[in-house]
């Protein structure tokens, strides 16, 4: 077989080439960038509607720079929720609210996106969500002890009993078996006016660590004086009942 003598380009033609092979990476890199301009181009337009759909359903609620206790009673007809239904709490708490009933621009804007929601029909559709979130013991810790500063009164330090005793409702009465017993015990008792901030902590703290029958309940542990006499008026009460059996 005859040998193939291998070619030398002259110089021309290897300058060609390279000119060739530059303008063709020339060209894959405008692609890669124009590309890339399109795609940031269309998330910054997708991110500029959606702040808009926000601005846009804030004021469909909204009295001046906040929703008020009517855009709030129309923001849960139209969620198709009751104010009181407990998946409120958890979106005030998405919110940052600082005020029960209320929601400023600035609260409901950073709150639709953290949710990552524009329309409150995408709201709607994460309802079962965020009521799931409830059942993680830390998150729920942290929209219980939110829930304090949330719903007390601004100018006051406690909060008042029966404020507090409609909060622990909604926030334990399928949590704790307890908590009707401990609901009974605030409504009889005559000394508290209020529930300061240690105490709301530490109901939440006894009504997960003590048992029910309270016989791991330690009177000389570091619990609020209102938690030691709940103890003695149950057990009071369990041996009213026992004496009556």
């Amino acid at each position: 077989m005859p040998k193939i003598k291998n070619k030398r380009r002259s110089g021309s033609e290897e300058v060609s080439v390279v000119k060739k092979s530059r303008a063709a990476e020339r060209s894959s890199k405008a692609v890669i960038i124009n590309g890339c301009t399109r795609d940031c181009h269309s998330s910054n337009e997708s991110s500029k509607n959606a702040e808009q759909q926000r601005l846009k359903c804030f004021s469909h609620y909204a009295e001046g720079e906040e929703i008020g206790p009517e855009g709030v009673e129309k923001f849960c007809s139209d969620l198709e929720v009751d104010p009181e239904d407990i998946v409120m709490l958890v979106i005030a708490w998405y919110m940052k609210a600082k005020r029960m009933g209320y929601f400023t621009k600035s609260e409901w804007i950073e709150g639709m996106k953290k949710l990552d929601c524009s329309k409150v029909s995408d709201l709607k559709r994460k309802l079962g969500r965020l009521r799931a979130e409830l059942d993680d013991p830390v998150v729920f810790k942290d929209i219980y002890k939110y829930s304090y500063d949330f719903a007390k009164d601004r100018e006051q330090r406690s909060m008042d009993l029966d404020l507090a005793i409609g909060m622990l409702t909604l926030l334990l009465v399928s949590r704790w078996s307890l908590q009707p017993d401990f609901v009974t015990y605030l409504k009889e008792q005559a000394q508290y006016k209020v529930i300061n901030r240690d105490q709301w902590v530490n109901i939440l703290e006894f009504s997960r660590t003590i048992n029910d029958d309270l016989q791991n309940y330690d009177i000389n542990g570091a619990w609020p004086v209102l938690m030691d006499e709940f103890v003695e008026w149950r057990k009071a009460r369990l041996d009213i009942t026992d004496t009556l059996q």
